[in-house]
């Protein structure tokens, strides 16, 4: 079973602190938005363009089910996977985390990026309203929540006590 699940919005550094949370543990790391293009063939602006949303999300589900079932780590969501219902129910009874951002920070990171979902003439207030439309889906699957905005290690170092109390493996010592 997965150990951990990593959910938020673009921005809040799933993938960054994913990889830490691993490295710390000596665990294998999965980012699904690197999976879907992996096991697509495709980049996900590619899978945008040509099946836009909602063929999209459906890609999306179907790895991140089989990542849930494969890995034995560390996981990071897309952004928008909680959004979608079969994802929400294939994360029960995994340990979700969620990490929760400003909209001004997370916007300050993911500025210029190729995001999809951003290509707007104010890219910040679609960044905005994305993020408030998700906040419930994420708080809907997360078991902890740590506020995304302070330093990597601090981040992990809460990750990995929310393990410890949950009683799941945690780095040696």
């Amino acid at each position: 079973m997965t150990v951990v699940v990593l959910a938020g919005f673009m921005g809040s550094g799933k993938s960054t602190v994913g990889r830490a949370v691993a490295d710390r543990l000596g665990l294998r790391f999965v980012d699904t938005d690197i999976e879907i293009e992996r096991r697509s063939g495709r980049t996900i602006p590619e899978i945008f363009d040509a099946d836009g949303e909602a063929g999209f999300r459906a890609v999306e589900a179907d790895v991140v089910r089989a990542v849930l079932a494969e890995s034995t780590g560390v996981v990071a969501l897309g952004g928008g996977s909680p959004t979608v219902q079969a994802i929400r129910e294939a994360l029960v009874g995994h340990h979700v985390v969620y990490l929760e951002i400003s909209a001004d920070d997370g916007f300050a990171r993911v500025n210029g990026s190729n995001r999809p979902l951003l290509s707007s003439p104010e890219p910040a207030a679609r960044y905005e309203e994305l993020l408030h439309s998700r906040v419930d889906a994420y708080e809907s699957v997360a078991g902890f929540t740590v506020d995304a905005t302070r330093p990597v290690d601090d981040i992990v170092t809460d990750i990995i006590r929310s393990l410890h109390e949950a009683g799941l493996p945690q780095e040696d010592s």
